[in-house]
């Protein structure tokens, strides 16, 4: 009994996704730097930051706006501090 085209074209696209998934598991396989405390808190605040600013937009009110405004960059500058500790500590 010989495979018809369908049966074929299945076992090709089956061992072209392990390939591809194989490919995908070997790049993950690199261990990252631990991230620090500033990166962190710098990420969940402007996080934080954006929410409250897009709240604020919706809702129509410009102190809150202003508010998650400000959350937001203090958030990016604190999380750029961090980044920049971690590069010194693995001394790039």
């Amino acid at each position: 009994m010989q495979p018809n085209k369908m049966e074929f074209t299945q076992l090709v696209v089956v061992i072209a996704l392990t390939f591809c998934t194989a490919g995908v598991y070997a790049q993950k396989s690199h261990v990252p730097a631990p991230i620090n405390k500033d990166q962190v808190e710098g990420r969940s605040g402007e996080a934080e930051g954006k929410a409250k600013e897009a709240t604020g937009v919706i809702l129509d009110d410009k102190n809150m706006q202003t508010e998650g405004n400000v959350q937001k960059n203090v958030g990016k500058a604190q999380k750029g501090y961090g980044d920049l500790k971690q590069d010194i500590e693995q001394g790039k």
